[in-house]
């Protein structure tokens, strides 16, 4: 009897599209928890296929190589993150406790975060995900800064990132910057957040000639 070694390619034709989902889920949440322990360099594709009951061909059918499943794993994080985010310009201390919401309760995506801004270099693709949201939140900030109920003394691309910042800054500082005892409970981490972005973008009198552009 004679044996034919199908291509994964011709594999994955003949798997039924709920199989063929439920294969790259596995493969996304196995990929998830090697990426956010070890990285994008230091993971490898066979403990993720292992992981993911699946094979390494079927990694590379889906996502034609490790760069491209990390960045299918990082863009479902984000993904996820905009649609749960609630965003809204005219309450940033708000948005920001909500961001801070979501990474206390999804450290895996801090933890992916933290190794794309050490692995990715500036000149590489940016997540189409993460563009296309800063857009909405640039437009949202710009209108609330002309209704005087954000500050301009900085401009919005200069404005999101440092609320986000702030947001995030309990999850990236060292544990010897942490409070303690009960200093270091969630609720006054959070209230931390809330009350650093609330002085950061109440308006004031007017900036002009202070605007930071840069």
């Amino acid at each position: 009897m004679r044996y034919v070694n199908y291509p994964v390619s011709c594999y994955a034709d003949v798997m039924s599209p709920r199989d063929a989902d439920a294969t790259r889920e596995r493969l996304l949440d196995a990929a998830t928890a090697e990426f956010a322990e070890r990285g994008i360099a230091g993971a490898r594709v066979d403990r993720i296929a292992a992981a993911a009951s699946a094979n390494k061909a079927q990694i590379y059918h889906y996502f034609g190589s490790k760069d491209g499943l990390f960045d299918a794993v990082f863009s479902r994080f984000v993904q996820a993150s905009v649609a749960d985010e609630s965003f809204d310009p005219t309450d940033l201390p708000g948005s920001a406790g909500r961001i801070f919401d979501q990474f206390e309760a999804a450290p895996d995506f801090a933890r992916l975060v933290t190794w794309y801004r050490l692995e990715r270099s500036p000149g590489d693709e940016p997540v189409a995900a993460i563009v296309e949201a800063n857009a909405a939140k640039l437009a949202g900030i710009r209108a609330a800064q002309r209704a005087g109920t954000v500050t301009d003394a900085f401009a919005p691309d200069v404005l999101l990132p440092l609320v986000v910042t702030l947001a995030t800054a309990w999850t990236s500082v060292p544990p010897e910057f942490t409070p303690s005892g009960r200093n270091n409970s969630r609720a006054r981490r959070r209230a931390s957040v809330v009350e650093a972005v609330r002085r950061l973008v109440a308006p004031g009198r007017s900036q002009a000639g202070t605007r930071q552009d840069c």
